[in-house]
């Protein structure tokens, strides 16, 4: 999906000195720099385009056909219109629509320029018609192929691995400020590619760079326009208290919750995704009637709206926080149970990202935890979000600095309690993960007897 190292950094040790001081090495900066513009303003275009038709699809349109408000089940043909788009998408478009997000968070390939105006098309009628899935995949496959496709249009004969590096820092560019900080999408990236070792520093600045003026392109036209900020971002969190032990006993019980139901998840939207890309238009709209009907049922139950269930989860993860005093346990235990059944559902058939989601379905299961003895309200949110973000994405150091970096001065606080649920929550994950097939194990020497 996204561009990882160069396969000329990987492949045979190199001497990285030698590499920063060449001159194609500094041309690759300056590209990285220049490219973050363009590239950066494109993402925020893309993101203001998802919210202004998600706006104008469940808020004016009701209104205009004579509706006091959205009805709860509205979301059941708007989401059954979304499979037909997408499927059609996928069936007919280069580039398979992306990524499929039941596999994970995928990066290391080149992009692909050719597969960006299926990307953007699946993405469009997943993100806007209120599939469960997040912006940031779209956005790294559409960051990187724009940015390949800009450098084989100015110079064909580019060197395969400065066409790689400078893929990569499109997709930085993208997600520069889509999950809170420049910093966490470096990591996001680096750490889902597993990029280390001595060449790491080569081929990460020119991604980090392009992530820097990525984000000041981000500031600016929010500034600009007034049209949002589009980035994750929490605008009330309660003082958290110091840890206990206690606390440190629930973290563990998070971990291990978060690995069960991460790996329930995985494992149901695979099993559904072999269903669906046998008989991909009718099941996608399936799928897309599955979810609004999930949501439907989430509304019913709790009486409140039925977009609780619906998107990705990343604009409702603040009001969630600041109105969690309003949510009984019950009804956060039936937002986990529905969210993650339509998380489950999207990834099996739609096209877009798992984190946003996670990061919402870890949310309500902490602060459902939250309600027991002996943790409070923020470190209940910080480890559910850490335990299921590294339950779906088996990347820990972005889980916990994500975290803590999302919940400012008070991220420090619990940053202990949130490296314990992330730990047991990634041990867990990989010892319940299924193994791959292998050869059948050799059948071991047979003795004979000895002759009389």
């Amino acid at each position: 999906m996204s561009a990882g190292p160069p396969a000329e950094a990987t492949a045979a040790p190199q001497d990285p000195l030698a590499i920063v001081r060449t001159r194609g090495y500094v041309s690759v900066l300056v590209v990285s720099a220049l490219l973050g513009i363009p590239i950066s303003a494109g993402a925020y275009g893309f993101l203001a385009l998802v919210s202004a038709l998600q706006s104008l699809v469940f808020d004016d349109l009701p209104k205009s056909l004579g509706f006091h408000g959205t009805p709860d089940w509205w979301a059941i043909p708007l989401l059954a219109v979304a499979g037909v788009l997408v499927a059609l998408t996928i069936r007919y478009l280069p580039g398979n629509g992306g990524h499929k997000p039941a596999e994970g968070l995928k990066t290391g390939d080149t992009p692909s320029f050719a597969a960006v105006p299926g990307v953007a098309m699946a993405a469009i009628a997943t993100l806007s018609l209120g599939v469960v899935l997040g912006p940031e995949a779209p956005l790294i496959a559409l960051g990187g192929g724009l940015a390949v496709g800009a450098v084989r249009l100015l110079k064909r004969d580019a060197p395969p691995s400065a066409v790689s590096v400078i893929g990569a820092a499109g997709s930085f560019a993208a997600i520069s400020e889509l999950l809170g900080s420049p910093l966490v999408g470096a990591f996001l990236l680096m750490e889902a590619t597993g990029l280390g070792g001595p060449m790491m520093g080569v081929v990460l600045v020119p991604g980090l760079l392009s992530a820097g003026v990525g984000s000041l392109i981000f500031t600016g036209l929010d500034a600009w326009t007034g049209l949002g900020t589009y980035s994750l971002t929490l605008t009330h969190v309660p003082t958290a208290d110091r840890p206990t032990v206690g606390a440190f006993a629930w973290a563990i019980v998070a971990g291990v919750i978060a690995a069960l139901l991460g790996e329930a998840i995985r494992r149901s939207s695979l099993t559904l995704q072999g269903l669906v890309d046998r008989h991909r238009l009718p099941l996608t709209v399936l799928m897309g009637l599955a979810i609004g009907v999930i949501a439907l049922l989430y509304a019913v139950i709790t009486d409140r709206p039925a977009t609780g269930v619906l998107f990705s989860g990343q604009d409702a993860l603040g009001p969630l926080l600041a109105d969690s005093a309003g949510y009984t346990a019950a009804t956060l235990i039936v937002l986990l149970v529905c969210k993650s059944l339509a998380y489950c559902v999207s990834m099996s058939a739609f096209r877009g990202g798992p984190v946003f989601p996670a990061l919402f379905v870890g949310a309500a299961g902490g602060l459902a935890l939250s309600h027991l003895p002996g943790l409070g309200t923020t470190a209940g949110f910080a480890i559910g979000i850490g335990a299921m973000t590294v339950a779906m994405l088996k990347l820990p150091m972005t889980a916990v600095m994500l975290v803590t970096l999302l919940l400012g001065t008070d991220g420090l606080t619990v940053m202990p309690l949130v490296i314990v649920a992330v730990v047991v929550a990634y041990v867990g994950t990989l010892r319940l993960a299924r193994r791959p097939a292998g050869p059948p194990p050799e059948a071991p020497p047979q003795r004979t007897a000895p002759a009389a």
